[in-house]
């Protein structure tokens, strides 16, 4: 089951989530996952609508710069110094479920490897 998410969608989750820090950024919104998977469990997602990752442009690569630069931090407001996990799901092998570009910042526990 995959859904799209708009830009217009996009916002309205963010204004929807009470999330500590600001929750908008120039190019991106940052919002706690609704099913987290971790005690500290963020997304950041990207304003410009890209599908996957894997569909990403050369014109995309300041976009994608910035998305870690936040997840740095957000992890940083979030109180995570002793580490986080960022991941990007890609495409239905890569257990993609929204098909928006977004990054997991999981945290607040010692992850395990390999995931999944």
């Amino acid at each position: 089951n995959t859904q799209n998410v708009t830009r217009c969608g996009v916002d309205r989750m963010a204004f929807g989530c009470p999330f500590q820090c600001d929750p908008l950024f120039p190019q991106c919104v940052a919002f706690r996952d609704v099913s987290p998977q971790a005690p500290v469990h963020v997304l950041v997602i990207p304003r410009k609508p890209i599908p996957r990752l894997s569909q990403a442009e050369e014109a995309d690569t300041q976009l994608l710069g910035h998305l870690l630069l936040v997840a740095s931090q957000v992890a940083k407001a979030e109180g995570l110094s002793e580490g986080y996990r960022v991941v990007i799901n890609d495409g239905k092998h890569g257990a993609q479920s929204v098909y928006h570009l977004h990054l997991h910042i999981l945290g607040g526990r010692q992850m395990g490897w390999p995931p999944g």
